[in-house]
């Protein structure tokens, strides 16, 4: 799913929501950018808002006569705001929204209100509970500012959101993710009840502690995430989203790097998503005229014994380039949004077989729509058919 939303990020230059879904659809049908060829170990949150997703295409398509052979492939603006993206609701709170993170963040890391908003939203698509949108927009803020050269001392201090504050808009974090945040993760890991588990608070809790109490070393850090048990792949996978940004490529274990499938592939991803995310800026600005924000790597050296950290140094008229509310018209306010009853809606039950046949659509219409031509698939539509000989880590 990471690769998809890559993929997406890359081919649309930019946010676009419906197509996520969309090669996430791909992805659960056809096996996109999965390994092996074809969709495993699926979620059954992601799975259930994808099949809504689908359902929603069909609604759509007849309503505006869409040709089902262009449904896939919309591009006007004006009429992709009429479709709903949000395929969740409250209480859906799994970790398969964090999982997929990092290339938001990696994208847009030059513009961080954007980068934190845009993390919320991308896993609100699928996960639409508040815990899910704000664990989502906090790790983002820790890719981004480890991008942008923080050190993991200010990445881990305990008031790491209070100084970043300016990055979140008028939405604070939900109490949950701020108790993380403040740091709960700081303890013995599973003899003080650091869990794995399919629930995202609890997996945003030990990728933490794991990025935490890994010395340094991405390989103990992962290591530590799968010795937790429970959903140990997806634990690492968020470890790794957010101490690839801190370490980077070069401190990656090189016998898990040669294990990594279709290495080449995600490496030239991977420079897409710099190029691609280099240039965009927020619509309707020139680059030149967003107000900027300077990463100050000294100041957390110069002040760490200080009760008043200043890890970000601001211009004198800073403002937030564009307000977060303009950045996704059909996402509710996070303000508004009901708590879940409880957790047990905001587990992540998995099943080995879930592919299924595609639903068959119907429609009468054949008018001329206009679409994203196929060739927008150039970044990574390669289906690898080799028989893979080992797996040890992926990490994107």
């Amino acid at each position: 799913m990471a690769l998809c939303l890559a993929n997406s990020l890359v081919a649309r230059r930019g946010y676009v929501p419906y197509d996520q879904l969309v090669r996430y659809k791909w992805w659960y049908r056809d096996g996109y950018m999965s390994s092996t060829g074809q969709c495993f170990d699926i979620g059954s949150a992601t799975r259930q808002s994808l099949q809504k997703f689908e359902d929603r295409q069909a609604k759509f398509a007849k309503k505006y006569k869409i040709p089902l052979d262009q449904l896939d492939f919309l591009s006007d603006p004006e009429l992709l705001k009429k479709f709903d993206v949000n395929c969740s609701e409250q209480g859906v709170a799994g970790n398969g929204a964090l999982m997929r993170l990092a290339p938001v963040p990696l994208f847009f890391y030059k513009h961080p209100t954007q980068a934190i908003e845009y993390s919320g939203l991308s896993g609100f698509i699928t996960h639409g509970d508040d815990k899910a949108y704000d664990a989502c927009r906090y790790y983002g803020a820790l890719i981004v500012a480890a991008v942008n050269g923080e050190e993991k001392d200010a990445l881990i201090h305990k008031r790491f959101y209070d100084k970043h504050k300016v990055w979140f808009g008028d939405k604070p974090l939900h109490e949950d993710i701020k108790h993380i945040a403040e740091g709960s993760y700081q303890k013995d890991g599973y003899d003080k009840g650091i869990r794995g588990k399919g629930y995202i608070v609890s997996a945003l809790e030990a990728a933490l502690w794991a990025f935490w109490s890994d010395k340094g070393s991405f390989e103990e850090g992962v290591l530590a995430a799968v010795n937790l048990g429970d959903d140990t792949d997806t634990t690492a996978a968020i470890y790794g989203q957010l101490a690839g940004a801190c370490y980077g490529y070069q401190k990656l274990p090189e016998k898990w790097k040669e294990e990594v499938y279709a290495k080449k592939f995600i490496e030239c991803l991977s420079k897409w998503i710099v190029h691609e995310g280099t240039h965009w800026s927020p619509k309707g600005l020139k680059t030149s005229e967003i107000a900027s924000t300077t990463f100050n790597k000294s100041s957390w050296e110069d002040e760490k014994n200080s009760n008043e950290l200043n890890v970000l140094k601001k211009n004198q008229n800073y403002q937030l380039p564009v307000s977060t509310k303009d950045l996704h018209t059909t996402s509710a306010s996070a303000a508004s949004r009901k708590n879940p009853n409880d957790d047990a809606t905001c587990s992540r039950s998995r099943g080995r077989t879930v592919i299924e046949p595609s639903k068959p659509l119907k429609s009468d219409s054949y008018d001329a729509f206009e679409t994203v031509p196929r060739k927008s698939f150039e970044h990574g539509d390669t289906k690898y058919a080799r028989a893979r000989k080992s797996f040890k880590i992926l990490t994107i």
